[in-house]
């Protein structure tokens, strides 16, 4: 999640187990820079774009690894502070809670986190949160600026400090809840149209969980499902676009697609920008402009050749259009999402790779 989230938890955690012991404001500001910690992977060089987009959260979010660095930074705290020269395992086991609880509520997010690394070396990633959700990190921030004005420890506030985790802890099992009874609907849903069913999503939509994307693929295309919590008795609005999957077919042994199929878990889209073939994951963003989007090969007149990795940058995110959507939706009115109405399969003029003739790939 966001790093002011990450730095409210680590904080609350470690006032709760430290806060009787060094007090709630030194507790809170340690905890703060503990919560941050996995997150200084994003120092590491990496060689491209790419990979520094799907090794992210990779072994500094390892649950195992923390096992192993708590220990480390124990003691520093141990020699810091006297109120832990006695409380030593305390001070450890504060240290782990830090590191695993960044571990796994960036887990619950649709990045992901390669939380069981080295022993399985995939992301898990759940999407039942959204990188920024206010409901659960506005708790959170409450109890740290308490901590930081309070000076010693007291009981109500241990109380306060105690249900505020486990309020926390229970939207994001709510929130779990939620993904699997909207997956459940959905796939009813896109049965009853004939759509397969079995590579279906859900995420939860920008800063809530009342609404959610549903993404379902299928080999040359893929569907997209607007569902509100509060959403009347009937079938939501389907939007479907195309895969174009003939136009990696060229690039499926590069290392630059094998990655971000990989990342992606197959729910990606790849699509001809100005002569460069450009693979976006459909899991983060919204139609057309996702988050992530790779120029991975270009066309020329040899045919489809693989290129060095660029990030694609070339549309706005969000549209101001979507800002009204969005409401609409979240409180279950009907509403059509303007940028993903008509064709939206794309052409460009004179180009030599279509759906019809399939790919054209350069050889020698």
């Amino acid at each position: 999640m966001d790093s002011i989230t990450q730095f409210a938890l680590g904080a609350v955690v470690s006032t709760a187990c430290l806060g009787p012991k060094i007090g709630p404001r030194k507790a809170a500001l340690i905890g703060g820079m503990l919560g941050t910690v996995p997150d200084l992977d994003v120092f590491i060089p990496f060689d491209d774009p790419i990979d520094s987009f799907v090794y992210h959260r990779g072994w500094t979010h390892s649950v195992f690894v923390h096992a192993l660095a708590a220990p480390i930074f124990g003691e520093i705290l141990v020699h810091m502070f006297k109120g832990l020269r006695d409380h030593r395992w305390l001070a450890y086991v504060t240290v782990y809670l830090c590191f695993v609880t960044h571990a796994f509520i960036d887990a619950m997010t649709v990045y992901g986190t390669r939380i069981f690394w080295p022993f399985y070396p995939d992301p898990v990633g759940v999407g039942s949160v959204f990188i920024i959700d206010p409901l659960y990190s506005l708790p959170l921030l409450a109890v740290v600026v308490l901590a930081l004005f309070k000076g010693s420890w007291s009981r109500w506030f241990g109380r306060m400090t105690a249900a505020v985790l486990i309020t926390t802890t229970g939207y994001m099992a709510v929130s779990a809840g939620l993904q699997h009874l909207i997956v459940s609907g959905a796939r009813a849903d896109l049965s009853d149209k004939g759509i397969p069913t079995d590579r279906v999503f859900a995420i939860a939509a920008p800063f809530n969980i009342l609404l959610w994307k549903v993404i379902a693929i299928e080999d040359d295309r893929y569907h997209n499902l607007y569902i509100s919590i509060l959403d009347p008795d009937e079938p939501p609005r389907l939007y479907t676009h195309s895969r174009h999957p003939e136009l990696v077919a060229c690039l499926e042994d590069t290392p630059a697609y094998q990655k971000l199929d990989w990342f992606s878990r197959g729910f990606n889209r790849a699509e001809l920008v100005e002569g460069r073939v450009v693979m976006s994951d459909l899991r983060m963003g919204l139609t057309p402009a996702y988050a992530f989007r790779f120029a991975i090969g270009e066309e020329t007149d040899a045919g489809i050749v693989p290129i060095p990795p660029e990030r694609n940058l070339s549309l706005r995110r969000v549209d101001d259009e979507d800002f009204g959507w969005l409401g609409d939706r979240l409180l279950g009115r009907p509403s059509i999402r303007q940028a993903e109405t008509g064709a939206q399969s794309y052409e460009a003029p004179g180009a030599t790779v279509t759906a019809s003739s399939g790919s054209v790939c350069a050889h020698g």
